[in-house]
């Protein structure tokens, strides 16, 4: 009887419609990440990476700041100034001055009586932005080819390219006619006069300035450390980003005098150093790369960014701030 039953139910199974299996959860923008091929990280070298060394906190622990250094074209004049002033170790002895609450952490000479290095430019305001190259014209040309409403009632479809992908994710931005990222940093675009400047997303750093027409030497730095004040776009210079260690500059007591200034000795964190990654032993030097965003990778990891589908999602969000994709960088470990 047992062997009846058993054939009933096999035969059972041959006509009852099996069960679709149901869709894998739709990836997160850190597991796209992580299943990255290496060959889709590009190193950054040694030379690129500016290295700050701060006073341990109050338990004694080390804060290391880890910043790296705009490529060209943007920028150049005040990257020079900077490489010559990390050579002539000038910043070591100096201090954070400002912590202004959801806007930037601010560092230098309080006293602004310090020498500086000399032979250091000084740089114009036209520098703030910079034509473009061809290779990044080529990039935006493709960026811009296909029509901006088929793409935006596709945004659902992440299968639809690698172009389509990124520009889905990045909509119109308020503050340029176009954002892009390109080697690896948000690049803003002035289509009419084919120019570009990189913008004031979280983390970046520019260099502090006074009054117009002074652009600033790079002696005085700042970071950002809250909502991106994209209204200071050309109107200061950003010269690179905090790869590691930005908790050390956010989490700094906010200062007491207007714009967050300090108003006393007591209150600034010292800076014990602030040196080019190459100039240290070749054992502590910082070792970084970043997810290339020409890479077959970054597509989907934009487009994810801007689309949440996975299961903690409820709905996507159908497009991103430019600043809200960052760049994703990883730290090396020595070989």
């Amino acid at each position: 009887m047992k062997y009846l039953l058993l054939a009933a139910a096999t035969a059972a199974s041959l006509i009852l419609p099996v069960a679709a299996a149901e869709p894998a959860p739709a990836p997160s923008p850190g597991e796209i990440v992580a299943a990255a091929p290496a060959n889709d990280w590009i190193a950054i070298t040694a030379s690129d990476l500016l290295v700050m060394e701060l006073a341990p906190d109050a338990k004694g622990k080390p804060r290391r700041v880890v910043i790296q250094l705009m490529p060209a074209p943007f920028s150049q004049g005040w990257i020079g100034n900077i490489r010559k002033l990390a050579a002539a170790h000038w910043w070591d002895g100096t201090s954070i001055n400002r912590v202004q609450d959801n806007y930037v952490v601010q560092w230098g000479d309080a006293t602004e009586k310090k020498a500086l290095p000399e032979g250091l430019a000084t740089v114009p305001e036209s520098a703030y932005e910079m034509a473009l190259g061809e290779d990044v014209l080529a990039a935006l040309r493709a960026k811009m080819k296909a029509d901006e409403d088929a793409l935006r009632a596709a945004f659902r479809q992440p299968g639809d390219g690698k172009i389509r992908a990124i520009k889905r994710a990045i909509p119109r931005d308020p503050y340029a006619d176009e954002t892009i990222t390109f080697q690896g940093w948000p690049i803003a675009v002035d289509r009419q006069t084919q120019t570009g400047w990189p913008v004031h997303c979280y983390a970046m750093v520019g260099v502090g300035r006074n009054l117009s027409p002074d652009t600033g030497s790079g002696a005085e730095l700042y970071a950002v450390i809250g909502h991106a004040p994209r209204h200071l776009d050309r109107n200061i210079a950003l010269v690179g980003r905090v790869v590691s260690g930005i908790e050390h500059l956010s989490s700094l007591p906010r200062g007491t005098e207007a714009l967050g200034f300090y108003n006393t000795e007591a209150e600034r964190t010292p800076i014990a150093s602030i040196r080019i990654a190459s100039e240290l032993p070749t054992a502590d030097q910082p070792r970084f790369e970043y997810l290339s965003t020409e890479s077959d990778s970054f597509a989907p990891y934009a487009d994810a960014r801007a689309n949440r589908r996975d299961p903690f999602f409820v709905r996507p969000a159908g497009g991103a701030d430019i600043c809200n994709i960052p760049v994703p960088v990883r730290p090396v470990a020595a070989q």
